[in-house]
């Protein structure tokens, strides 16, 4: 599907204008939207919009790198939004010119329907231009950034603070999950903050210099978001690290107290087997109390290696 809005000269908003149209240069600049083209539709990149085969075929194959490349009267950009029940990125690509802005995604991308019925609306025209555009959009995908890291955030808060009693098995599960979702905030992030960079330095993007400041507030919140990712990513090592040790220290505690018991009953056991010979010429066979002075000297050597351990502690 394409859409378009243009802005005359009278600073009117016109809606739905054929591209064909809005190539002739008769508005001061226009907005297409290719969401979810077809292939017939995908074509009208090369005729009548006449861009670079590079762009177009980096438009074609999704998710490329966010990146910005510059042709002779226009920028391209790749960026990545996110899709908040998957996680998953989905590649959204801009053309940039003074006299146009174009947006290229294979998927409905949220943020665009919001600033597409916003500026459809007709107000305040005057303080539009594609470079605004371009921001507004930007801002909203960062924004839709915040709520992915804030849920993850709540879900190692949870598995730290375990106040469901659930299982290690259950928790460690839980805790690789999260940190899978923090990896792939983090291939998407980084390389946007990177774009966001390049964008506010770059002398070549004269279209957006009245703005640098609006851009640069949305680098500020991808490095704030990259910060939490990274802090997230290092508390989700610290508590695999604590469940880790914890479990080795309920298996040395649980292997210790096996050891005591097996080595209490090794005396016991040498006993009963000597015993158990049934030799002939064995005196203590045929004395009439050699059974309870067997069962005595048995406890006794248990009773003693019982204290002796508790004493060197190792029952604590």
């Amino acid at each position: 599907m394409i859409r378009t809005l243009a802005i005359n000269q009278n600073y009117e908003l016109v809606k739905n204008v054929e591209v064909s149209k809005l190539v002739k240069g008769e508005f001061r600049w226009y907005w297409i939207d290719f969401q979810e083209p077809s292939e017939e539709e995908t074509d009208m990149l090369r005729e009548p919009l006449d861009f670079h085969p590079l762009a177009i075929e980096d438009c074609i194959h999704t998710l490329q790198r966010p990146k910005l490349d510059y042709y002779d009267d226009y920028a391209f950009f790749v960026t990545q939004s996110l899709n908040p029940q998957t996680i998953t990125r989905e590649e959204v690509d801009f053309f940039l010119s003074k006299h146009y802005i174009i947006t290229f995604h294979h998927r409905s991308c949220s943020e665009i329907d919001e600033v597409w019925n916003r500026f459809s609306l007709g107000k305040a025209v005057k303080k539009w231009d594609p470079s605004h555009v371009l921001y507004n959009v930007l801002d909203k995908m960062v924004d839709n950034y915040f709520p992915l890291v804030y849920q993850i955030e709540d879900t190692l808060n949870e598995i730290d603070e375990n106040s469901k009693g659930r299982s290690m098995e259950a928790l460690l599960e839980d805790l690789f999950d999260a940190r899978h979702d923090l990896l792939s905030l983090r291939h998407t992030i980084t390389p946007m903050r990177d774009l966001l960079y390049r964008i506010i330095n770059s002398q070549r993007l004269t279209s957006i210099q009245g703005r640098i400041a609006y851009f640069s507030d949305i680098y500020d919140h991808l490095l704030k978001l990259s910060e939490m990712i990274e802090a997230n990513r290092e508390l989700t090592t610290d508590i695999r690290d604590s469940y880790i040790s914890i479990n080795s220290h309920q298996t040395n505690h649980v292997m210790k107290v096996l050891t005591v018991i097996t080595t209490i009953f090794m005396p016991i056991t040498f006993i009963a087997g000597l015993y158990g010979m049934n030799f002939h010429y064995m005196p203590e066979l045929t004395w009439k109390y050699g059974y309870f002075a067997a069962l005595f000297l048995m406890a006794l050597i248990s009773l003693g290696m019982y204290l002796w351990f508790k004493k060197k502690g190792w029952f604590k």
